[in-house]
């Protein structure tokens, strides 16, 4: 699975790493790498995340790499937007774009990937590094498939698109 972030703008969504920003612009894209590392440890998804540089950056598209994760600035003049864009229009197979911004969502959604706000990112990512590692054992799982044949009631069946969101969001 492919995960295109726009990076400040999960970084100014999220509040613990907003206070990292208030430091300097710098601190807070180290923060947001280091912790996008520890995901790609725990997921091994392949995660691409984009940074604005089109009010001071270089004539050429900048690329980096920290760990397994590809850090791309965008050039002078152009927006980290049109990157997202131009990298999700290019993904092939299963790609999910990380992005509290309308504009980015509703293109994403046409061209058949999934977006998902940087705030549900983040949980989902905290959870994923935070979280201590569980095991069910074989009565857990025997409990959870008792419960789960005793539903009452119509069945109320999500649109298909809404079924694949959900599908992918929970490979995350």
């Amino acid at each position: 699975m492919i995960i295109i972030i726009d990076g400040y703008n999960l970084i100014r969504q999220s509040d613990s790493l907003r206070r990292y920003e208030y430091k300097s612009l710098e601190t807070g894209r180290r923060a947001l790498i280091a912790r996008l590392v520890e995901y790609e440890k725990k997921k091994g998804h392949k995660i691409t995340v984009v940074f604005d540089g089109w009010k001071s950056g270089s004539a050429d598209e900048g690329r980096d790499r920290e760990g397994k994760i590809n850090i791309i600035y965008s050039r002078y003049g152009e927006k980290a937007d049109e990157v997202i864009k131009r990298l999700a229009a290019h993904a092939v197979g299963e790609a999910i774009v990380v992005s509290s911004d309308r504009e980015i969502a509703a293109y994403v959604t046409r061209s058949g990937k999934t977006a998902l706000s940087s705030l549900e990112f983040e949980a989902i990512m905290n959870k994923a590094i935070y979280a201590p590692s569980e095991t069910k054992s074989v009565a857990d799982k025997k409990d959870v498939n008792e419960r789960q044949s005793k539903k009452k009631g119509p069945a109320r069946r999500l649109p298909r698109a809404k079924r694949k969101t959900l599908t992918k969001i929970g490979k995350l």
